[in-house]
């Protein structure tokens, strides 16, 4: 793997400090940070030339100069979006086949006469990367809510070139998510053109874009290197966040069965299990509000290839888990207390990047430290 050299944490703050992106205090020396200023930034996606685009739920597109550690303007030519709430510009993944096409997908939240529902944008990225050119929704979402919350939504592309598409329930509409029919609470999977993927369940009764149901709000997704199977990690209410691995065709159990309870503490549904429904890999109680979770590949973290690293919003730290085949036999807490972590992912070149949620000038974009002992950092 190309080796990069990495400026020193406090000569990153002092440039940061001259760009006007201040940055944010009581960095843990473990993250090296490579911008901030940015608002409320949600999703990441690392392009061919080592720069990354990055969205903010606020609205916003932009492209980040890792090497030169700028932010570039905001890129022209996205959807009208709903900035409401947990809604706004979501996720961003590339084409697989971006090197010929240079298109992109977003998820975003779209206005529908007075409420909102995920839908999906695909464009081209101009050669200059100011612009998105022929931009045109491929997929809405089958109902649209007022409110907020609970939009999902993590894209993924599977090695068939199928693009995976996270939902939520939306809070109030949670049976929705034990309604195949809607695509309210459930994995979504679409061709490129946003129709749904050929071989989909399309079990009777289920809307064809279905993958797998019963989920509450699956903000986080990565494709397993070995198995190329989609792992997934999803909010519960008060406890009972997961991690699963959605089978095709399968009922995750929302909310019939978890094992979190309501925020007032009364019980939901029947309990943690019932026939017919499917059990989380692994579960969080209390929450941790997971976000972006990404699969350790590569030389760069040798101490840590093969692990799972899940952002916590709520709290405020990776989780770093090690695996056995499908069990989590240990976690690790890394930069407790640091800030809601919204997105971690592993660039080209091997070197892990996480996006801090907080508004401008507080979000930022900050590199995991290679080559040192970083299980140091963890948090309580």
């Amino acid at each position: 793997m190309k080796r990069r050299q990495f400026l020193s944490a406090p000569l990153l703050l002092g440039l940061s400090l001259s760009l006007s992106h201040p940055a944010r205090a009581q960095t843990p020396d473990a993250l090296l940070p490579v911008v901030t200023g940015l608002d409320h930034p949600w999703g990441m996606a690392f392009l061919p030339d080592g720069s990354v685009l990055v969205t903010e739920r606020t609205g916003q597109l932009r492209r980040v100069d890792v090497a030169a550690q700028i932010t570039g303007p905001a890129i022209s030519g996205l959807p009208d979006v709903a900035t409401q709430g947990q809604g706004g510009v979501l996720d961003v993944v590339l084409d697989p086949a971006f090197a010929q096409n240079r298109r992109i997908f977003l998820s975003f939240a779209e206005p529908r006469d007075g409420s909102a529902a995920t839908a999906i944008f695909r464009a081209r990225l101009s050669d200059d990367h100011m612009r998105l050119e022929d931009g045109v929704t491929i997929f809405r979402q089958s109902v649209a809510a007022e409110g907020g919350r609970h939009f999902g939504s993590r894209l993924v592309f599977d090695r068939e070139g199928q693009l995976f598409v996270t939902t939520g329930d939306r809070g109030y509409l949670s049976l929705e998510a034990q309604n195949p029919s809607s695509h309210i609470g459930k994995i979504l999977r679409l061709t490129v053109d946003g129709a749904a993927a050929p071989d989909n369940p399309n079990r009777p009764g289920w809307a064809p874009e279905v993958w797998s149901m019963g989920h509450r709000n699956v903000q986080g997704a990565a494709l397993h290197p070995e198995t190329g199977e989609l792992w997934t990690a999803e909010h519960g209410a008060r406890g009972g966040d997961e991690i699963n691995i959605p089978k095709a065709g399968k009922n995750y159990g929302w909310p019939i069965i978890t094992y979190g309870r309501d925020y007032s503490g009364e019980p939901i549904g029947i309990g943690t299990a019932r026939e017919g429904l499917e059990q989380p890999v692994h579960y969080w109680d209390p929450s941790i509000a997971p976000s972006g979770m990404v699969f350790v590949e590569g030389d760069a973290y040798p101490a840590w290839r093969g692990s799972v690293l899940v952002g916590a919003l709520a709290g405020q730290h990776v989780a770093r888990l090690t695996l056995s085949g499908t069990k989590v036999t240990a976690q690790v807490k890394l930069f407790g207390g640091f800030a809601r972590i919204r997105d971690v992912a592993q660039a080209p070149d091997g070197y892990l990047y996480v996006l801090t949620d907080e508004a401008a000038p507080g979000g930022g974009l900050y590199q995991i430290a290679p080559d040192q002992d970083i299980t140091a950092t963890s948090g309580n």
